[in-house]
């Protein structure tokens, strides 16, 4: 899959410097589902403010996307990357050190927690600047398999709050982070091909195209599927199954791994087949899966099976419609990628707190699921109308009419 043309074309300490720094990040961003069912306890919760904590992290990392969109195209990557994790090392040692006691310190904490998801903006055009179209795919598959990190805070703050307690963990997760800092200063560097900076009128004019709008829904199934996803399954699985929260924190980490590595070699499928074919396939899957876990399983291992499916279907779909944005808007990619970025997270938001509001209403997390199925078939629906236009169109309107890229 990684061929030496690939290895040749790029910037391979940037590239890992972009998964290691993503991944971290979002191992941060995402924290409060794992920690879900202590904080709730401690702080005695409904589902629905449960579905609302783990939520806001998301769409706050999705509004402060489309500012890192724009600091990515003014001040390069690497330096918009700086920025974004000192705010978040610093808030989760003052996190740490003054305490979080009440509701509204939880949702504060999810607002600069949305800081690390907002890192998609950064990491992603940092990588991709360095990537011929060929390689896109694949480079931003690379650089976007950092959402695994989710996994490792599902995988290890259920655990480390039984022992430490869950206020301790938000500090020890700094240390991870600080570490994939210091990787980051260290590594990573802006591509020589920076474009240079344009009038902040210019930005709106991107949403100006139909294309955009679809590629920003497109993700917010995608994306918004698998982030929301990530953040509620050790809450749903405590709730709905009664398991254990490191033993529900191990069901989501299988499901996130499952969703997470599927996403390079999805990126270099839609390299060869196009991205389009790619998403279609992806959205039936990802409809099937979401619609049998909005029936209720009869046992714990058969719903992860499901939601397993459902991810992998998810986490393949992030990687293609990645495969796509550059191809139409390769000289806007900083701001494609916040507004699109951005969407995912507003779809993550969405899942997880209609997730929690299903609960609280119907006593069941199942009609969530089935809502947001419906949205997987819309985007089927919709990408089987948009592929024949987007193949005659989308290699002129990028320049590059001569040599075109599968779509």
């Amino acid at each position: 899959m990684i061929d030496k043309s690939f290895l040749k074309s790029g910037h391979t300490p940037t590239l890992f410097a972009a998964f290691l720094y993503f991944d971290f990040s979002f191992m941060v961003w995402v924290i409060l589902g794992p920690l879900g069912v202590a904080i709730s306890k401690s702080l005695g919760l409904t589902p629905a403010e449960k579905g609302l904590m783990v939520a806001v992290p998301l769409l706050a990392g999705a509004a402060l996307r489309l500012v890192n969109g724009v600091l990515v195209d003014h001040i390069g990557p690497k330096r918009t990357g700086i920025i974004g994790q000192l705010i978040v090392l610093a808030g989760l040692l003052t996190a740490w050190f003054l305490g979080v006691h009440d509701y509204s310190h939880v949702l504060l904490l999810g607002v600069v927690l949305g800081v690390a998801g907002a890192s998609f903006a950064v990491a992603l055009p940092l990588a991709s600047r360095w990537y011929p179209p060929q390689h896109q795919g694949l480079a931003l598959g690379i650089a976007g398999a950092g959402n695994s990190g989710t996994a490792l805070a599902a995988l290890f703050a259920p655990g480390l709050a039984k022992v430490v307690g869950w206020n301790a963990v938000i500090g020890l997760a700094a240390i991870p982070l600080a570490i994939a800092f210091v990787v980051y200063l260290t590594l990573a560097k802006d591509a020589p091909n920076q474009p240079p900076p344009k009038r902040w009128s210019e930005y709106l004019g991107v949403l100006k195209t139909a294309d955009a709008w679809w590629l920003m829904f497109l993700y917010a199934v995608t994306f918004g599927g698998f982030s929301g996803l990530s953040s509620s399954l050790t809450i749903y699985f405590n709730a709905e199954y009664g398991l254990d929260p490191v033993i529900a924190g191990f069901f989501t980490a299988a499901c996130v791994f499952a969703g997470s590595f599927v996403r390079p070699v999805c990126g270099a499928v839609a390299d060869r087949i196009g991205g389009v074919r790619t998403l279609i396939a992806v959205y039936g899957f990802a409809a099937i899966g979401l619609l049998a876990a909005g029936i209720h399983q009869p046992s714990p291992a058969v719903a992860l099976v499901v939601i397993m499916l459902a991810m992998m279907a998810l986490g393949a779909g992030n990687g293609a419609v990645f495969q796509l944005a550059p191809q139409r808007f390769g000289k806007e990619i900083g701001v494609i990628t916040g507004l699109v970025g951005a969407m995912g997270g507003v779809g993550g938001f969405y899942l997880a707190s209609t997730l929690g509001f299903a609960k609280q209403l119907t006593g069941s997390y199942q009609a969530g699921f089935v809502g947001f199925a419906s949205l997987a078939v819309v985007a089927l629906i919709a990408l089987a109308c948009l592929k024949s236009q987007w193949r005659a169109r989308w290699p002129a309107l990028s320049g590059r009419a001569a040599e075109p890229v599968r779509v």
